[in-house]
Protein backbone atom coordinates (compact mmCIF):
# COMPACT_ATOMS: atom_id res chain seq x y z
CA UNK A 1 0.00 0.00 0.00
CA UNK A 2 1.24 3.45 -0.89
CA UNK A 3 1.86 5.56 2.17
CA UNK A 4 3.90 8.70 1.56
CA UNK A 5 4.12 11.74 3.75
CA UNK A 6 1.61 14.40 2.81
CA UNK A 7 -1.09 11.83 2.04
CA UNK A 8 -3.73 11.52 4.72
CA UNK A 9 -7.20 10.21 5.24
CA UNK A 10 -9.91 12.45 6.66
CA UNK A 11 -13.37 11.45 7.80
CA UNK A 12 -16.17 13.96 7.52
CA UNK A 13 -19.81 13.93 8.55
CA UNK A 14 -22.39 12.80 6.05
CA UNK A 15 -23.82 15.81 4.22
CA UNK A 16 -27.39 16.79 5.01
CA UNK A 17 -29.82 15.05 2.64
CA UNK A 18 -32.87 17.16 1.68
CA UNK A 19 -34.31 14.98 -1.07
CA UNK A 20 -37.48 12.95 -0.69
CA UNK A 21 -36.02 10.38 -3.12
CA UNK A 22 -32.31 10.65 -4.00
CA UNK A 23 -32.85 8.52 -7.13
CA UNK A 24 -35.20 11.07 -8.68
CA UNK A 25 -32.94 14.07 -9.07
CA UNK A 26 -30.58 15.84 -11.44
CA UNK A 27 -27.92 18.19 -10.16
CA UNK A 28 -24.77 19.96 -11.35
CA UNK A 29 -21.76 21.46 -9.64
CA UNK A 30 -21.83 25.17 -8.94
CA UNK A 31 -19.76 27.93 -7.37
CA UNK A 32 -21.30 29.55 -4.29
CA UNK A 33 -20.10 33.10 -3.52
CA UNK A 34 -19.96 34.49 0.00
CA UNK A 35 -22.62 37.09 -0.89
CA UNK A 36 -25.32 34.40 -0.82
CA UNK A 37 -24.52 33.62 2.82
CA UNK A 38 -25.76 36.99 4.15
CA UNK A 39 -22.66 37.27 6.39
CA UNK A 40 -23.19 33.68 7.58
CA UNK A 41 -20.37 31.19 7.22
CA UNK A 42 -22.62 28.43 5.90
CA UNK A 43 -25.18 28.64 3.11
CA UNK A 44 -27.92 26.19 4.03
CA UNK A 45 -29.16 23.25 1.98
CA UNK A 46 -32.44 24.22 0.32
CA UNK A 47 -31.38 27.79 -0.44
CA UNK A 48 -32.88 28.88 -3.78
CA UNK A 49 -30.24 30.05 -6.26
CA UNK A 50 -29.91 31.05 -9.90
CA UNK A 51 -27.18 29.44 -11.98
CA UNK A 52 -26.18 30.15 -15.56
CA UNK A 53 -26.85 26.80 -17.21
CA UNK A 54 -24.89 27.92 -20.29
CA UNK A 55 -21.76 28.48 -18.17
CA UNK A 56 -21.73 26.69 -14.82
CA UNK A 57 -18.22 28.01 -14.17
CA UNK A 58 -19.73 31.36 -13.17
CA UNK A 59 -20.81 31.84 -9.58
CA UNK A 60 -24.49 31.38 -8.81
CA UNK A 61 -26.61 34.37 -7.88
CA UNK A 62 -28.81 35.11 -4.91
CA UNK A 63 -32.53 35.01 -5.73
CA UNK A 64 -34.35 38.32 -5.17
CA UNK A 65 -37.69 37.40 -6.85
CA UNK A 66 -37.77 40.63 -8.85
CA UNK A 67 -34.87 40.40 -11.32
CA UNK A 68 -33.15 37.12 -10.35
CA UNK A 69 -35.38 34.04 -10.21
CA UNK A 70 -34.75 30.56 -8.81
CA UNK A 71 -33.77 27.87 -11.29
CA UNK A 72 -31.97 25.65 -8.78
CA UNK A 73 -31.67 24.80 -5.08
CA UNK A 74 -28.53 24.11 -3.08
CA UNK A 75 -28.48 20.38 -2.39
CA UNK A 76 -26.08 20.47 0.59
CA UNK A 77 -24.79 23.00 3.13
CA UNK A 78 -21.84 25.01 1.74
CA UNK A 79 -19.13 26.54 3.96
CA UNK A 80 -18.25 29.97 2.57
CA UNK A 81 -16.18 31.15 5.55
CA UNK A 82 -13.00 31.13 3.42
CA UNK A 83 -14.59 32.70 0.34
CA UNK A 84 -16.33 31.26 -2.71
CA UNK A 85 -16.80 27.49 -2.45
CA UNK A 86 -18.03 24.55 -4.52
CA UNK A 87 -21.61 23.40 -4.12
CA UNK A 88 -24.21 21.22 -5.78
CA UNK A 89 -27.21 22.78 -7.52
CA UNK A 90 -30.38 20.71 -7.73
CA UNK A 91 -31.99 21.29 -11.15
CA UNK A 92 -34.73 18.65 -10.99
CA UNK A 93 -35.99 16.77 -7.95
CA UNK A 94 -38.27 16.48 -4.96
CA UNK A 95 -37.25 18.43 -1.84
CA UNK A 96 -38.53 17.09 1.50
CA UNK A 97 -39.47 20.23 3.46
CA UNK A 98 -39.15 18.32 6.75
CA UNK A 99 -35.40 18.13 6.12
CA UNK A 100 -34.97 21.89 5.54
CA UNK A 101 -34.75 24.37 8.44
CA UNK A 102 -37.76 26.66 8.92
CA UNK A 103 -36.04 29.89 7.80
CA UNK A 104 -34.83 28.29 4.58
CA UNK A 105 -38.26 26.70 4.07
CA UNK A 106 -39.90 30.12 3.97
CA UNK A 107 -37.31 31.49 1.53
CA UNK A 108 -37.60 28.39 -0.67
CA UNK A 109 -41.41 28.43 -0.77
CA UNK A 110 -41.44 32.14 -1.66
CA UNK A 111 -38.82 31.75 -4.40
CA UNK A 112 -40.42 28.70 -6.05
CA UNK A 113 -43.94 30.18 -5.92
CA UNK A 114 -42.83 33.02 -8.22
CA UNK A 115 -44.24 32.64 -11.74
CA UNK A 116 -40.77 33.04 -13.28
CA UNK A 117 -39.13 30.37 -11.08
CA UNK A 118 -38.37 26.84 -12.23
CA UNK A 119 -41.18 24.28 -12.12
CA UNK A 120 -38.77 21.32 -12.14
CA UNK A 121 -38.31 21.30 -8.34
CA UNK A 122 -41.22 20.00 -6.29
CA UNK A 123 -41.62 20.62 -2.57
CA UNK A 124 -43.11 17.77 -0.55
CA UNK A 125 -43.82 16.99 3.10
CA UNK A 126 -42.64 13.41 3.26
CA UNK A 127 -42.77 11.51 6.56
CA UNK A 128 -41.78 8.01 5.49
Amino acid sequence: MLNKSGIFKADYATPKQILADPNLQFSVGCLVPTSIGNSATTVKAGTPIHIDLNNINTACKKVDNSTVFANAVLLHDVDVSNGQANGTALIFGFVDLNKVDTTTQTTLKTALSNASATKLITLVNYNG
